[in-house]
């Protein structure tokens, strides 16, 4: 029962939580081992950054082991404890299987010396870093080091899996850290297919071939998002590694300066938050000596001396708290708003959205359009879509919205399964990822188009990660509901509902996202208000509580 429980809390944190916070290596520059106290430190003046309304409250590690030691506990892992910190768990991949043997006897010693005041700040788990890059031609000409081939790294993932089973961590969700160029690469899909969600690297200023100067960072970093996207329909992207240097050499047109640093803060920081889970590189890279130019950290060498650049982001790149209402407005192919009421069940409920698209769109095709918004009336009698399955019974609305050749059909329904929402679940990510392909994929021909793409794919990414935080919640919730009796099962189910709640929300975020681009491409010379992106995370965030809520009233 407690380790139940435990499992539970760490779904809860992963679920509830949009993250963001700093990469920390295992040893400072000069070689020795930070300690515990020196982490502590470095946490501490992450969450009280001027300007940043203490926002960064997680950390991404690269190993579980601490420096000098053959697989001691990294002493991250209390400093994160004593000051409420979240972690993206790392182990080490390639360094061999004995290596990796010490990672995971770390993770197992960390889980039964600290209990769930660990687990419960168990963000993710990774399982190695930028391993498929370093074996590349690219990493290699680069002289990266060691790496890691994809079988290799899915048999280290299925061991992580492995050895947290039964454990408080075994809520925790496993991921796999490499460049957006490893992920894009069909050769490494078994990784993308192994993971519960892909984490990203992308640097702009490295991208030395092609057009990389400050002002092109922004839509470089959205355009490797869409690439990370397309490897995996349906799974959340979050950035694990981004940032521009305060100093350094010029690559190509890209000039490290705390200028530039603080305009690429603006333009992708202050766009990433509350949308993405996003971990910055990076907090400091210069103690207790300087390291090798570029340099990245947004601190110089004393942590007393406060950030080398103002963090407060501009009002128009905040994110808003303002979600899609009930009723929803799209826009149709002749560019005029078309309004949509979605009218929901207080009973218990599934939200389906099903996707059916033609082939990848090329670097060439137009903006998609939203071409159709239609609700109307369903029932088991009248339901003749094929992409409504048979486990949908009762009354209740039906929403389509037709992105070029890419449709989504979002119902709810009384009286639904339990594993039929969960297959819902797994349907709204997949058409969400679908939308964003094409998004990600077309070409712009203004810069008010060009505004719209890059709000649009944050808005799509944020919707794409309510649906999978929602799979989640609910893929705990069945388990539950299995051995659930009498009014434990009205409570298991009702949490369901809400959850079910949230699905619908996350499509509802994705029409909108849809309704930007076609507004950009009906008028593509006009004068378009930017836009501010819906947080959804948010928004859907009480109807995971429900859910939770529900399953503990019954564990409970």
């Amino acid at each position: 029962m407690m380790n139940k429980l435990a499992a539970l809390a760490t779904l809860l944190a992963y679920a509830s939580a949009t993250y963001s916070g700093f990469n920390y290596g295992s040893t400072n520059t000069d070689g020795s081992a930070v300690t515990q106290a020196r982490f502590e430190q470095l946490f501490q003046t992450a969450q009280g950054l001027p300007g940043t309304n203490g926002q960064f409250t997680a950390a991404r590690l690269y190993t579980m082991i601490q420096a000098g030691t053959a697989n001691g506990v990294i002493s991250a892992i209390p400093a994160a404890i004593n000051t409420n910190t979240y972690l993206l768990l790392g182990l080490w991949a390639s360094a061999g299987q004995t290596n990796f043997d010490n990672e995971i006897a770390a993770l197992k010693a960390a889980i039964s010396q600290y209990g769930t005041a660990f687990t419960s700040r168990i963000a993710g788990i990774s399982v190695g870093s930028e391993d498929l890059y370093r074996i590349s031609p690219t990493g290699i000409a680069n002289d990266s080091g060691a790496g890691a081939d994809p079988a290799t790294l899915v048999n280290y993932i299925n061991q992580v899996r492995a050895a947290i089973a039964g454990t408080a961590a075994s809520g925790a969700q496993i991921t796999h850290v490499d460049t957006w160029t490893a992920w894009a690469n069909s050769t490494n899909s078994p990784v993308a297919q192994a993971v519960d969600f892909l984490s990203m690297d992308a640097y702009p200023y490295f991208e030395g071939t092609t057009a990389n100067g400050i002002d092109q960072g922004k839509a470089k970093l959205y355009d490797a998002i869409g690439q990370t996207q397309a490897a995996a329909p349906g799974k959340p992207v979050w950035v694990t590694e981004t940032g521009w240097p305060v100093s350094g050499p010029t690559m190509n047109q890209a000039v490290a300066s705390v200028a530039n640093a603080k305009q690429y803060w603006d333009d992708v920081e202050c766009t990433l938050k509350g949308n993405y889970n996003m971990f910055w590189y990076t907090l400091q890279d210069s103690y207790p000596v300087a390291p090798p130019p570029p340099s990245f950290g947004i601190i110089g060498s004393d942590l007393t001396s406060g950030p080398l650049f103002d963090l407060t982001c501009p009002s128009a790149a905040t994110s808003s708290s303002a979600i899609v209402s009930t009723t929803s407005s799209v826009v149709s192919s002749s560019g005029s708003a078309v309004s949509t009421s979605v009218s929901t069940t207080t009973s218990v409920s599934s939200t389906v959205i099903s996707s059916s698209s033609a082939s990848a769109t090329s670097t060439t095709s137009p903006l998609p359009v939203v071409s159709t918004a239609t609700t109307a009336a369903f029932s088991p009698s009248a339901s003749a879509t094929a992409s409504e399955p048979s486990s949908i019974v009762g009354t209740g609305s039906r929403t389509t919205v037709s992105v070029g050749s890419t449709s989504a059909v979002g119902a709810v329904g009384t009286g639904s399964t339990v594993a039929a929402a969960s297959s819902s679940a797994a349907s709204v990510s997949s058409a969400i990822s679908s939308l964003s392909s094409k998004v990600a994929s077309a070409s712009v021909t203004s810069p008010a188009q060009s505004s719209a793409i890059s709000s649009a794919s944050v808005e799509l990414a944020s919707a794409s990660s309510v649906a999978q935080s929602a799979q989640s919640a609910i893929s705990s919730a069945s388990m539950i509901a299995a051995t659930a009796t009498g009014s434990a099962a009205v409570s298991v189910s009702s949490a369901l509902a809400s959850a079910s709640s949230a699905l619908s929300s996350a499509t509802k975020i994705a029409s909108s996202a849809a309704s930007v681009v076609a507004t950009a491409t009906a008028a593509p010379s006009a004068s378009v208000s930017p836009y501010v992106p819906g947080n959804g995370a948010a928004a859907v965030a009480p109807g995971l509580m429900a859910v939770v809520a529900g399953i503990f009233a019954y564990t409970l």
